[in-house]
This record gives structure tokens, sequence and C-alpha cells, in this order.
């Protein structure tokens, strides 16, 4: 018997069911609770978000978060749709933020002055490599970090600006950063015969 087949009351029965599933950390119910609401959750994202990719994304970041904080969902207040399509908007705003501000990164970028053309210094050009190897290695956050102390040659200030990351939390991405490149380049015996661009200036 299909849920259109079924009372009100049989229907309702089933719904408390699940979300105490829910609740109690049933990874079926999981899985059910994805299956029935999952398109009205990445409906809302789509609505709110430019590309499909990013509703996809927090559609997923939804479930995750929902599943991680379900011991905070109360019946009482709501229904687990309300609750799961709250997350879902929550989650749509941080992505639009996050898009602002890479599309602030990209306007800073352009902004500064155009590198002055010159030969290209085959040391600095392996450096550069050896730089970017290293990079890919870290953490996210101190990986962009870096990078933008590296090739975009912003200081701190300007990093924790168009980051939207506080000072200190900037500093401290550039000095474990900075740390771990220093290990891994000792260890593989690549260190660069000179200091990345960026790094020299004080800040």
């Amino acid at each position: 018997m299909t849920d259109n087949h079924q009372s009100p009351d049989s229907r309702a029965e089933r719904d408390a069911e699940l979300t105490g599933r829910f609740r109690d950390g049933d990874e079926q119910a999981l899985r059910q609770v994805y299956d029935r609401y999952g398109p009205a959750v990445f409906h809302l994202a789509t609505g709110a978000l430019p590309t499909a990719a990013d509703a996809e994304d927090v559609t997923q970041a939804t479930f995750v978060a929902a599943w991680l904080g379900r011991g905070t969902f109360d019946p009482d207040r709501g229904s687990l749709l309300g609750w799961l399509l709250g997350i879902a908007r929550r989650q749509a705003i941080d992505r639009l933020r996050v898009r602002s501000r890479e599309r602030r990164v990209a306007e800073t970028v352009q902004a500064q002055p155009a590198p002055q053309s010159a030969p290209a210094d085959p040391d600095r050009v392996v450096d550069r490599l050896v730089v970017a190897d290293g990079l890919a290695q870290l953490p996210p956050e101190q990986r962009r970090v870096l990078e933008l102390a590296f090739y975009d040659d912003l200081t701190h200030q300007q990093i924790s600006a168009v980051t939207e990351l506080p000072l200190g939390t900037v500093k401290s991405h550039i000095r474990r950063g900075m740390a771990s490149l220093k290990r891994r380049w000792e260890v593989d015996g690549a260190a660069p015969r000179s200091r990345p661009a960026g790094t020299h200036r004080h800040r």
C-alpha cells in the first residue's frame, strides 16, 4: 500500500516513526529521509544558487549537517522537512558568501599592477614549480593564504581582507604552511634556491 492510500493518521504515525529512527541514528532512516525530502531540499537550493552543481553540493551538505545535528531536531517545534529546509537555506547563504568572497579575491588580484615583463629566469621557474608542488600538499586554507602571498604578493592585511579571516589566523596559516613546506623540502632535498615571491618584505 502506498502513502496515498493511507489515512492521515497512519501517515502521521509513519512519519513519527521515521523521525524517531532518524534521531536515533538509524542509517536506513537517513536514506529514507533523503529519498523523501531530498528533492525539496534540492529545489530550494536550485532557486537560491546560480548553478546546479552548487545546488547539489548544498543538498549534500544539508543532509550531512542534519545527520550530524540530528539530536537537536525537536519535532514539537516543527516538521522534519521544515527543519531540513532551514538548514538548506543556511547552507545556501554560506555558499553565496563563499562565491562573493571568491569574486572579491579575483577583483583584488585583477586590481594588482601588471608584473614587469622580463625574460624568464630558469632558476625562478624551477623554484615556482617546487613551491606549487609543495602548496598542493597543504590543507586548503593554508594553501590559499600562501598562494595569495606567493603569487599575488598580498600583504597579511590584504589577505585578511579578501579571505575575511582574522589577521592572526592569516599569520598562523602562513607560519604553519611555511613550516610544512620547509619540512617537505628538507625531506625531498628540493629546497628552492631563492625565496619565493611575496615572502621577502616586512608585513
